[in-house]
């Protein structure tokens, strides 16, 4: 559909994140974090639902009209690669389209630590990159597996729900698989995984028990699995492992986390002063002492770690968010917004 095309096109141009098409509004984009209006008249709901159906196919139209929702990732007529979430609301269409790069990041490109680039090099175990909605856990992980790709010869599977970034092989083989599409599950594409000769698995979502047990195998097992989960902190993302567990079988899980997990990272996206948005990182590795205090069930003592740790790459979130104003990259509101502890952060700035 060319005017969605032209959309899409101006919004990437415009480097927004994400963009909201609704019946009766006139699109809008998210800038740098704020919703702003594009402008023009509104769309009805012809018009958006002409849009909708160019970017399903048929199986993916007769799934939206039995259901009202369907997750999506297409390459649009701009080659630009977007996924959407097309759903009913008031008995109307809308469409959430979040804007993917056209290439795949590098590292160096979004400003990765090197303490997390070096997660690459990891043989086996868990990696972690966590945080809410939004906050370029994708982006990420696709920017790892493309430093491995250009520096590794691996075999790589991806899991996810939908494809965000396709990689070419480059010294690595890539296979994508779908959930929905080429697999019925998370947990059903892990265990298949485990019989397809994988170096390294990548689960774009640790949403359940079952999928969480399997990627703890697959590293108990020798695989390097890289993984997401929706918590704001590092020992949030231990907890949020071992709660999903039930109770008589959380302390055999801590010794299990413990001795495959490699590290976290807890990440949010952050609005510049001068414009666009920087990413902040809080980076747990899991060294001797984190790993004893896992089994110990003693996380509410791992950002104490991690202060002790800061000569070997770890930091606190609001460490790194005090960095950045002190650096004046954002500013102390966006900064306090941030923070896991904002009364103790605004009392350092």
């Amino acid at each position: 559909m060319d005017i969605l095309n032209k959309l899409i096109g101006a919004a990437s141009e415009a480097k927004a994140s994400d963009m909201h098409i609704n019946s009766g509004s006139t699109p809008i984009v998210r800038l740098d974090g704020a919703l702003v209006e594009l402008g023009g008249r509104p769309w009805d709901e012809e018009t958006v639902r002409a849009a909708a159906n160019s970017l399903m196919n048929e199986e993916q139209r007769e799934w939206f009209d039995k259901t009202g929702e369907v997750d999506l990732a297409v390459t649009n007529g701009n080659e630009a690669r977007i996924r959407c979430n097309i759903y009913r609301q008031m008995g109307r269409t809308a469409i959430a389209i979040r804007l993917l790069p056209v290439s795949i990041p590098t590292p160096e490109q979004i400003n990765l630590p090197e303490t997390i680039v070096n997660l690459t090099k990891k043989k086996k175990g868990i990696v972690l990159v966590t945080g809410p909605t939004g906050s370029g856990k994708s982006t990420t992980l696709a920017a790892l597996i493309h430093h491995i790709n250009r520096t590794q010869n691996k075999h790589i599977i991806t899991l996810e729900d939908p494809v965000e970034y396709i990689h070419t092989n480059i010294n690595s083989v890539i296979h994508h698989r779908q959930v929905g599409t080429d697999t019925q599950s998370f947990a059903s594409g892990m265990r298949a995984a485990l019989r397809q000769d994988p170096d390294i698995i990548l689960v774009g979502e640790m949403r359940d028990l079952e999928t969480i047990s399997t990627a703890i195998s697959a590293a108990e097992t020798g695989h390097l699995v890289f993984g997401t989960l929706h918590t704001t902190s590092a020992a949030g993302a231990v907890d949020r492992i071992i709660d999903s567990y039930p109770a008589d079988q959380q302390q055999q899980i801590r010794v299990q986390v413990a001795d495959v997990l490699e590290a976290v990272v807890a990440q949010t996206l952050v609005p510049k002063k001068k414009g666009g948005r920087v990413g902040v990182h809080e980076i747990m590795i899991a060294n001797t002492a984190i790993k004893q205090l896992i089994r110990e069930a003693k996380t509410y003592q791992i950002n104490s770690q991690i202060q002790l740790s800061g000569a070997s790459g770890m930091q606190l979130m609001d460490e790194a968010l005090l960095r950045l104003y002190k650096a004046d990259t954002i500013s102390k509101e966006y900064a306090l917004a941030a923070a896991n502890d904002k009364v103790l952060l605004g009392s350092r700035m």
